[in-house]
């Protein structure tokens, strides 16, 4: 029987077991409307009334009182670190003035790999590690659980922060100035 879902609890409820935990990557975990499979075969239709970054541990409550975990699953990523703490908030500056998603934690700053971006921190002097682990970007701070919509033509950022770039101006609504690194931004999404 198919499942309905029009609200996440953050956390989810730890005074019972869920349905079913689902375990997906972060890319799919960027979620407003979408049919969810289940391991068990069924199906939750989710409904939400804006899109949000569904983290470890946030639970879908079904129109049957039930609710489904979320779980992240490990993928690849890059571990940065830099020399100093300053370092590391200008690192952190360059990363999200590309409107990557980033887990910044004590020392280091997650992000998914790509060659380009990996090559940008080297050559402003990170330390760039290929690890494989769970990945908790960050909730945007203006959007609730993390998406946000630029009026009109329904463009959320998510995983992937330009999928639909043919339809979005990127240098009229932001202003990247002159800094270094900003041919990495072009050549990824340019």
């Amino acid at each position: 029987m198919p499942y309905r879902s029009t609200k996440v609890l953050s956390p989810g409820p730890r005074d019972k077991a869920p349905l079913h935990v689902l375990a997906l990557p972060s890319d799919q975990r960027h979620l407003r409307r979408k049919l969810l499979h289940l391991p068990d075969d069924d199906v939750v239709m989710l409904d939400l009334k804006e899109a949000v970054m569904l983290a470890d541990g946030d639970v879908l409550l079904l129109d049957t009182g039930e609710y489904v975990e979320i779980g992240a699953v490990e993928e690849p990523l890059y571990a940065v670190t830099a020399r100093d703490p300053l370092h590391l908030t200008e690192l952190a500056w360059h990363l999200g003035n590309r409107h990557l998603q980033v887990e910044i934690g004590e020392g280091r700053i997650l992000i998914q790999r790509d060659p380009v971006i990996r090559g940008m921190l080297l050559g402003l002097g990170a330390a760039v590690e290929e690890i494989t682990a769970a990945f908790h970007p960050m909730r945007g701070a203006y959007h609730g659980h993390g998406g946000h919509d630029h009026g009109g033509h329904g463009h959320a950022h998510g995983g992937d922060a330009h999928a639909d770039h043919a339809e979005h101006d990127h240098h009229a609504h932001h202003d990247h100035g002159s800094c270094a690194g900003h041919r990495a931004h072009e050549h990824r999404h340019g």
